[in-house]
């Protein structure tokens, strides 16, 4: 009896020490790291919708995003240190940006304390949907944060010597890691299940850290209706 319960030790021990840790994934633990990363941006480039929040530092200007974004536009929400906020919506070429009065008194008289006619006149665009021209000199600007393909390539980017890092998780989801310069340049998490989606990136020098989620969920992206829209014309914002 004994000698059996030994025998049954030794063989589970012995399973213990040799069991696969990629077992029951899409098997790109056991890539290189080079080769991990490669798979990750082939799958996002090949997808049609994904959510994107976190923090990202441009410019030395820090900004929360939550957007939802597809090829053909995007939907989402982005605060700027400071305590400015503004709502985005983008279909195709069309692009409309919803914010509260304080936003638009702001925009009127920045650097200096807005005046009443300001107030007044922020005050009748509080909560609509304004729409912004491409001729105003703004367009870019905000339109880049509805932009997937530009978005993905700003937070996929790593500086440095690849390197396979530790085992994660990210929201349940079991992860490998992919370190740039020792994670000076940059961490990626990569998804070991399913399709290897980059989950999670944590961006060279402090520049913020991006969750991506959502990987391929339909989601309505329509133009809001006529009475809920504002539109300026040729431009909104002044040139700086």
């Amino acid at each position: 009896m004994t000698g059996t319960v030994c025998a049954a030790l030794v063989a589970l021990l012995t399973a213990c020490g040799t069991s696969d840790p990629d077992a029951g994934t899409n098997g790109v633990g056991k890539l290189a790291a080079e080769q991990i990363e490669e798979r990750a941006r082939a799958a996002a480039e090949d997808a049609r919708t994904v959510r994107l929040s976190g923090t990202l530092v441009s410019d030395d200007r820090t900004y929360r995003l939550d957007m939802r974004l597809t090829p053909e536009g995007g939907v989402g929400e982005v605060a700027a240190r400071g305590g400015t906020r503004f709502e985005l919506l983008r279909v195709a070429e069309e692009l409309y940006l919803k914010a509260d009065a304080a936003f638009w008194a702001h925009q009127e008289h920045t650097g200096e304390e807005p005046t009443e006619a300001d107030r007044e006149a922020a005050g009748k665009l509080d909560g609509k949907y304004v729409k912004v021209p491409p001729e105003d000199p703004s367009y870019q600007q905000f339109s880049a944060f509805t932009q997937m393909d530009v978005l993905l390539d700003l937070v996929l980017a790593m500086n440095g010597e690849r390197a396979t890092g530790e085992r994660g998780e990210v929201d349940g989801v079991r992860t490998v890691r992919v370190t740039a310069d020792g994670g000076r340049g940059g961490v990626m998490d990569v998804s070991l299940a399913g399709t290897p989606y980059p989950l999670r990136l944590e961006r060279a020098g402090d520049a913020g850290t991006v969750t991506l989620s959502n990987w391929n969920t339909r989601f309505a992206l329509r133009a809001p209706e006529e009475e809920q829209v504002v539109d300026y014309g040729q431009e909104i914002f002044a040139e700086e």
